[in-house]
C-alpha cells in the first residue's frame, strides 16, 4: 500500500517550528502532500505562534511547487455535537447546520482563498465531520472532492458525484497490506511529540510514502455497494475504541 500525506490545520498562526521540521522530512523524500488551509481561523487552538505575514504569498510557493490546497472548513470553530456521516469526532462546523447555511459557509470560504490567490475544488472537512446537506452544499459551490472516507483507491460517492481521496482507517494494517493502492494518513503538525517526527521519518525513508499526485492520478471508481454503511459503521467503531481507550488511560492514572 502506498502512503500519501495530508497536513491539517494550516494557518498563519500555526506552530511553525514543528512544520517546518516536517516539512524538511517530506522535502528529503521529494513528497508533496495534501495541506488543509483555514479561510478564516477563529479557532484558539490553532493560533500558536505569531502569524507570517506573508503567509499567502508563501502558500501560493507551496502550490507552484507542486503541493496540493484543501480548504479545511470556513473558521476552525466546532458549531454542533454531530458526528455526521463519518462519525470519527463528535463535533463539527458544518454537520447538523442547515443546507442554505452551509452552503454560504463554503462559499464565502472558497472566496475568502480566491480573493488571496488561492483556488481549490478539494474540501477538508474539521474533525472528518460533515452530512448529506454538506456534499449537497459542496457540489454546489463548486468542489469536486473531498479528503475524508475509507478505502485504497479515489471512489465517487452517489448523486452529488464527488470523488472522496480516502485517509487511512488502521496505519499499522495500510503498512503491512502488500495491496496495489493508496490511502492517506492524517498529520497535525501543531501537536507532534518527538517520536511521532522520527516515525514519519522512517516511512518517509522507507520509500513508502508518495506525493498526493499519486492519489489524484488514480482513475476514481463508483462507490462499492453497501460501502457507506460499512464505513460509517467502521468510523462509529474507532470513535467508541479511542473513547474507551481514553477512559481505561484516565481510570490507570486515578488509581495511580
Amino acid at each position: 500500500m502506498r502512503i500519501a500525506i495530508r497536513m491539517d490545520d494550516i494557518t498563519p498562526g500555526m506552530d511553525w517550528e514543528k512544520f517546518n521540521r516536517f516539512r524538511k522530512i517530506l522535502d528529503g523524500g521529494g513528497i508533496r502532500p495534501l495541506i488543509g488551509v483555514v479561510p478564516r481561523v477563529q479557532d484558539p487552538k490553532l493560533r500558536i505562534d505569531e502569524e507570517k505575514e506573508d503567509f499567502w504569498e508563501w502558500l501560493a510557493g507551496l502550490k507552484k511547487d507542486g503541493w496540493h490546497i484543501a480548504m479545511h472548513g470556513l473558521n476552525h470553530v466546532y458549531r454542533t455535537d454531530k458526528g455526521g456521516m463519518f462519525p470519527l469526532n463528535r463535533q463539527s462546523e458544518f454537520a447538523g447546520l442547515p443546507y442554505e447555511e452551509q452552503l454560504a459557509m463554503l462559499k464565502e470560504g472558497k472566496s475568502l482563498l480566491k480573493e488571496k490567490g488561492i483556488e481549490t475544488d478539494i474540501f477538508m472537512a474539521p474533525s472528518h465531520s460533515y452530512d448529506r446537506n454538506t456534499l449537497r452544499a459542496l457540489k454546489a459551490a463548486g468542489f469536486k472532492a473531498v479528503t475524508d472516507g475509507f478505502g485504497s483507491r479515489p471512489y465517487i460517492r452517489g448523486e452529488e458525484g464527488l470523488i472522496f481521496y480516502p485517509v487511512s482507517f488502521r496505519k499499522e494494517a495500510d503498512l503491512s497490506s502488500a495491496a496495489d493502492g493508496i490511502t492517506t494518513f492524517v498529520v497535525h503538525a501543531n501537536t507532534m511529540s518527538d517520536r511521532e517526527f522520527e516515525w514519519y521519518e522512517e516511512l518517509v525513508g522507507s520509500g513508502r510514502a508518495v506525493s498526493f499526485d499519486e492519489m489524484t492520478a488514480m482513475p476514481a471508481q463508483k462507490e462499492p455497494f453497501l460501502h457507506q454503511a460499512l464505513e460509517y459503521t467502521m468510523a462509529k467503531g474507532k470513535y467508541l475504541g479511542v473513547r474507551a481507550g481514553a477512559l481505561a488511560k484516565g481510570l490507570r492514572g486515578r488509581k495511580a
